[in-house]
C-alpha cells in the first residue's frame, strides 16, 4: 500500500510540474490568474445571489437555492478534510515551483475552489444540458488554475471536483426533482 502511494505520490508531482512549468506565459498568465477567481468565495457567493434575484422562474430560483445550498454544504467536508489531512501545499514541498506573491499558506487537500464551482454548477448542469459544455470547460479551467498557480497538486483539485459535484447533484436532487 505504501508502495502505491509513493507511486500516484510522484505521478501527481509530474502532472504538477508539466503544468506549473508554463507559469511564465503571458497569455496563459492572463487567463489563469483571472479564471481563478471564478471559484473564489467572492465570485461564487455574489454569482449565486445575482442568479437567485435576477430568476424568471420558480425552477430558475430553486436552482439558485440549490446552487447556494451546495456551496454552503460543500465547504463543511473541505474544511473537515483539511483538518484531518493537512497536505502541505506543493510550493512548500516541490523545489522551483512557480508562485504569485504572497501564497495560501493553509493546506492544500481539497482545492476549495474547485470545490465550489463545481457545487454551485452542478444544478445548472442537471437542469440544463444544454449550457454544459461551458460550465463544466469553465471548471475544469479553475481546477486547472490552482494547479498552474503552484496552489495545488491535481489531486486536491480532482477531490474538490468530486466534492462539489456531489455536494451541487444532491442539492439539485433535495431541491428540484
Amino acid at each position: 500500500m505504501s508502495k502505491l502511494i509513493h507511486v500516484l505520490y510522484g505521478f501527481d508531482c509530474r502532472v504538477f510540474q508539466n503544468i506549473n512549468r508554463h507559469f511564465h506565459r503571458y497569455l496563459l498568465n492572463l487567463f489563469f490568474r483571472t479564471v481563478t477567481h471564478l471559484g473564489g468565495a467572492s465570485f461564487t457567493i455574489l454569482s449565486t445571489i445575482l442568479l437567485y434575484l435576477l430568476a424568471w422562474s420558480k425552477e430558475t430560483r430553486l436552482l439558485a437555492i440549490a446552487g447556494a445550498l451546495a456551496l454552503a454544504s460543500s465547504h463543511i467536508p473541505v474544511q473537515i478534510t483539511k483538518i484531518l489531512f493537512p497536505r502541505k501545499r506543493p510550493y512548500l514541498t516541490i523545489e522551483e515551483t512557480n508562485i504569485l506573491e504572497n501564497p495560501l499558506q493553509d493546506h492544500s487537500f481539497p482545492s476549495g475552489h474547485t470545490t465550489a464551482i463545481f457545487a454551485v454548477m452542478t444544478p445548472y448542469i442537471l437542469a440544463v444540458p444544454s449550457i454544459s459544455l461551458v460550465l463544466i470547460l469553465m471548471g475544469i479551467c479553475v481546477g486547472v488554475s490552482r494547479i498552474y498557480l503552484g496552489l495545488h497538486y491535481p489531486s486536491d483539485v480532482v477531490a474538490g471536483a468530486i466534492l462539489g459535484i456531489s455536494a451541487g447533484g444532491l442539492s439539485y436532487l433535495l431541491l428540484c426533482i
